[in-house]
């Protein structure tokens, strides 16, 4: 009976038992690693079981997983929704965040307030929310940035970035995920020196701004380590920079301009390397961090480097893997920038597609990609090609790009689960073993 009690007690121990939670975008190191243990790598014949499904409205962020709680955005409008590239659509209406109960999705609490779209592709917010000591912190696709507590819902402070610094919303609205570090959030912003900002995490006061350009771009700021000092990485629809991040100083700049201004992905590191790349450009730069400085590797060219869009690649080993302007899944040697193979199997099914879009999670020694056809997939990937090991459609595109349907919102994984949203409904499933 004691042996039965204990091994009883130690099941219980085990369910409970979470790796890390996932309190912003990517995760909580931002590198799109989901260290958990026991998630399954084969999918049960009817899919993952499914945990809850509520509806929310229409956003492109996804969600963030901390202490219990899933943080949500969306925008609620009676307006007709259209999408236009090159075109600004005026909507009124309400962004939300939306904090529920990661084990049933029901709603704990929910912070609203009114705003206007001006801005291209207006389903709702871009930017994951960011929990961090308590505080979720919400950037709307207008430049609303608030802080709440996290678990009353109740406004430490809120604060218009185009208000403060006199700017217009970037076409596709503010993307740039807020990032939290030592005590402070760092933003892209815009304007004329405030394109990359630093405020106090606990008030929302200006600490410092600094850099220029004809447009901030999409991309988030990210904090490296490279020798002895921290450098924040500010990608704009210029150039690339690296900061200081307590003063804002700049320590290097190189010239990187993508086309449309579109500087979206996150500037991945690798040792002393790092990369970064958009529609029609790619570049891998060597650190130098004593003395903070770079060296230019190579650039990319249609045979080499990757263009990203929406999905930010992931660095593993020698290789990098993300996906193309026009969907393909690519592996690239890292030295060289030289294409090892592509594939549309897990992103726009065997054709190109402009924006063509899969989002990469690694865990262990295989990675989740989630389709912007809606379906999870396992693979491994490796410079021998891809290789797919199971498939489950979990939720349905509800949105519209170049004539075709999509979910364009990157998943939360946490708790041995999947959070997934589209425009209309927000799922968990379980991914436990």
């Amino acid at each position: 009976m004691a042996k039965s009690l204990a091994c009883l007690a130690m099941a219980l121990s085990f369910a409970i038992t979470w790796g890390d939670d996932w309190p912003q975008w990517m995760g909580p190191r931002r590198d799109g690693q989901w260290r958990e243990t026991g998630v399954l790598r084969t999918f049960p014949k009817e899919g993952p079981k499914l945990l809850w499904k509520v509806p929310i409205a229409g956003g492109y962020a996804g969600p963030a997983v901390a202490h219990d709680h899933v943080f949500v955005t969306d925008f609620v409008t009676d307006g007709t929704r259209e999408n236009d590239p090159g075109k600004r659509v005026e909507l009124t209406g309400k962004e939300r965040l939306h904090a529920l109960d990661a084990s049933t999705g029901k709603t704990i609490w929910t912070h609203a307030y009114p705003v206007t779209y001006k801005i291209s592709y207006p389903a709702g917010p871009r930017a994951t929310p960011t929990v961090q000591d308590g505080v979720v912190y919400m950037l709307g696709a207008e430049g609303n940035l608030t802080a709440l507590d996290e678990k009353s819902g109740q406004v430490r402070w809120a604060k218009s970035l185009k208000e403060e610094y006199k700017i217009e919303a970037p076409i596709w609205g503010f993307c740039s995920h807020p990032l939290i570090h030592d005590g402070l959030i760092y933003l892209t912003v815009g304007g004329e020196g405030s394109v990359a900002v630093a405020l106090e995490a606990a008030t929302g006061k200006q600490v410092w701004a600094s850099l220029s350009a004809s447009e901030p771009g999409y991309a988030p700021p990210s904090i490296i380590h490279v020798g002895n000092k921290p450098q924040l990485i500010i990608w704009h629809a210029e150039a690339i920079n690296s900061l200081d991040p307590k003063t804002g100083k700049v320590y290097w700049s190189k010239p990187l301009k993508p086309n449309y201004g579109m500087a979206i992905m996150a500037p991945q590191l690798a040792a002393n390397r790092l990369f970064a790349g958009g529609i029609g450009v790619s570049l891998l730069l060597e650190l130098q961090g004593d003395q903070p400085s770079a060296k230019e590797l190579w650039r990319g060219d249609t045979k080499r480097g990757v263009e990203c869009v929406n999905s930010t690649p992931i660095i593993d080993g020698d290789y990098l893997y993300g996906v193309n302007r026009f969907g393909q899944l690519r592996c690239v040697e890292l030295a060289t920038g030289n294409h090892v193979w592509e594939s549309f199997e897990a992103t726009t099914g065997n054709r190109s597609a402009n924006s063509g879009t899969g989002f990469l999670v690694k865990c262990s020694d295989y990675y989740f990609i989630f389709s912007e056809t809606g379906d999870l997939i396992t693979a491994t990937l490796s410079p021998a090609g891809y290789q797919e090991i199971s498939r489950a459609h979990l939720i349905d595109p509800s949105n519209e790009a170049f004539g075709r349907e999509v979910v364009w919102s990157h998943p939360a994984f946490a708790r041995r689960a999947v959070f997934v949203r589209n425009d209309k409904e927000i799922a968990a499933y379980s991914l436990s073993e």
